[in-house]
C-alpha cells in the first residue's frame, strides 16, 4: 500500500469535521500534498486548523517513512485536474491540456470542457485552426491539465467607469425653472424668469 493511501482514511476524517473536502492529495519529492475545498472557498483559518489536526494524526499514526513536509492547501483559481472528479467539478470551465507524445494530434488543447464520460473528456477548441470543434480525449492520454482562470474586461483605457452619464440628478429648483421656460415656449409666451438665487440647469 503507497503512503496515499495510507494517509487517506486519516485525513478523511479529519476534513468531515471541519467541513473540507478533499480536492486532491499526492505524495512526490518528499513532500505530502493535501488539497482542500469548500463551497464558498477556503480561507487561512481552515488551512491553519486543518495543518495542525492532520500533522498531530500524522505524528501519532506514523504512515510515512522518513523525512516529509506537510502542505496542506487549498486548490487556487487555476486548479490542477488529475481524476474523472476533477474534470466533472470543471465542466463549463476553460482548460489547458497538454496530451502525451504518442496522442495524434497537437498536443496542446485550449478550449471548455463541456462534457466527461466515465474515463473520456470532450473540450470544444476556442483557438487554432480547429476553432468551435469538439475534441475528445482519454483521461489517461493527458499529460497534465489545468483549469483557466479568465479577468473580466476592465473600462477602456482613459475612460472612467459612466462616463458620459448623469451621475446626480438636477437640484429641485433647477428643475422647477426648467419646466416654467418649458411650458413658456409652448405656450409661445416670454419665459418665466428664474428665481433669484436658483441654481442653473
Amino acid at each position: 500500500m503507497g503512503v496515499v493511501e495510507r494517509v487517506h482514511p486519516l485525513v478523511m476524517p479529519i476534513l468531515a469535521d471541519l467541513g473540507l473536502g478533499l480536492y486532491d492529495l499526492e505524495h512526490a519529492g518528499g513532500i505530502l500534498r493535501v488539497v482542500v475545498d469548500k463551497e464558498g472557498g477556503v480561507d487561512l483559518e481552515d488551512l491553519s486548523l486543518a495543518t495542525r489536526l492532520i500533522s498531530r494524526e500524522l505524528d501519532h499514526s506514523d504512515p510515512i517513512p522518513g523525512r516529509y513536509t506537510l502542505e496542506v492547501t487549498s486548490p487556487g483559481l487555476e486548479r490542477a485536474l488529475r481524476t474523472a472528479e476533477h474534470y466533472r467539478r470543471s465542466v463549463g470551465s476553460v482548460v489547458n491540456l497538454r496530451t502525451l507524445p504518442h496522442v495524434e494530434g497537437d498536443r496542446r488543447v485550449h478550449g471548455v470542457l463541456v462534457a466527461v464520460d466515465g474515463e473520456r473528456i470532450t473540450v470544444r477548441l476556442d483557438d487554432g485552426p480547429g476553432l468551435g470543434t469538439e475534441r475528445s480525449l482519454a483521461i489517461a492520454d493527458v499529460e497534465r491539465a489545468r483549469t483557466v482562470f479568465e479577468w473580466g474586461p476592465g473600462p477602456k483605457p482613459g475612460k472612467s467607469v459612466g462616463a458620459g452619464k448623469a451621475s446626480a440628478p438636477k437640484p429641485a429648483a433647477a428643475k422647477a425653472a426648467a419646466s416654467k421656460r418649458a411650458a413658456a415656449r409652448a405656450a409661445n409666451v416670454p419665459p418665466v424668469p428664474e428665481e433669484e438665487g436658483a441654481p442653473k440647469p
